[in-house]
């Protein structure tokens, strides 16, 4: 049996620095599949889509009242839903530039959105402490169903085809059993900034308040790993999978972005990691296919695209 090669170094290389956004940059997401295009949102109210190889601005959405927080991609990439401080969720139709509906009931500004598979179910996760899922086909704008077991602001989603998960500022992340009516509730003890689930739905890589990313058994959740020496207090950070999760990554508010091996949970060279953005890290997504690209956003106002050396 041929030795391991161990997990493929991070993308590290300053490729091109986005920096059109004026005030922090709050999300940054990767179109689906292979497409080469990011949107990034921010405090300035504006949606920009970006071509991240060239390092130019294709178009900038406007339409919210208040900051971005949060944004998602359809699978198609025709359209995208966004979220912040309006207390409203946002259909856009990319080709056109606008929005195609806007859904209202939340009653605090909407940190989360997220799409389902087939972008037919939106879920909205709010600083009221409520899930909202909305029906995209339906005429009505009604949600069809309110999630109201948290006890704080919902920081976090994830929506697939029979789960929901959702990460609070109670300290908790519930999962959601569509199928057969179920919650489950586990107990982080700190603050949930982010919790995204591994492809094939097994784990659970959990981000809090207390400088550590946990990786969790979904379907025990026993704790599998711990990864810590980054500096994650007082914001909302996100941590990441890796090109095909061997790594665990996430930026912290020195403006750093640490990389561990998912098996032995060591921090990947360097150690520490050098300071790349003059303000705490937003959020850090790998590029879906690409091993060797990786997009950053920050309070700093720029969104970063990190490659390896051609």
């Amino acid at each position: 049996m041929a030795p391991s090669r161990g997990p493929q170094a991070l993308a590290r290389t300053l490729h091109k620095t986005l920096s059109n956004h004026r005030g922090p940059v709050h999300v940054v997401r990767y179109a689906k599949g292979t497409a080469k295009y990011v949107l990034s949102g921010g405090q300035d109210r504006s949606i920009r889509l970006w071509n991240p190889d060239l390092g130019t601005e294709i178009k900038k959405f406007e339409a919210h009242g208040y900051e971005v927080l949060s944004i998602s991609v359809s699978h198609d990439n025709t359209k995208f839903a966004s979220s912040g401080g309006d207390r409203s969720v946002f259909v856009w139709d990319v080709t056109a530039g606008v929005t195609t509906r806007r859904l209202a009931g939340h009653m605090g500004k909407v940190n989360v959105v997220e799409l389902n598979a087939d972008a037919t179910v939106l879920a909205s996760g709010s600083y009221d402490s409520t899930v909202r899922l909305w029906d995209l086909r339906a005429p009505a704008r009604a949600p069809i169903q309110i999630l109201e077991e948290a006890r704080d602001a919902v920081q976090t989603l994830h929506v697939d085809a029979t789960t929901i998960i959702a990460g609070s500022v109670d300290g908790h992340v519930r999962t959601y059993d569509l199928r057969k009516g179920e919650l489950r509730s586990d107990f982080i003890g700190q603050p949930v900034t982010s919790a995204i689930p591994s492809s094939d739905g097994t784990t659970l890589l959990v981000s809090t308040l207390d400088s550590h990313v946990r990786l969790f058994d979904t379907t025990s959740g026993k704790l599998l790993n711990a990864f810590t020496g980054h500096n994650h207090t007082s914001y909302r950070c996100r941590a990441c999978f890796g090109h095909e999760e061997a790594t665990v990554v996430c930026g912290d508010e020195d403006g750093a972005v640490w990389a561990w091996d998912l098996v032995d949970a060591t921090v990947l060279q360097p150690n520490p990691p050098p300071k790349v953005h003059d303000k705490v890290i937003t959020w850090t997504e790998h590029h879906p296919t690409d091993p060797g690209e990786m997009v950053t956003s920050s309070a700093d106002g720029t969104v970063k695209v990190w490659r390896h050396p051609s």
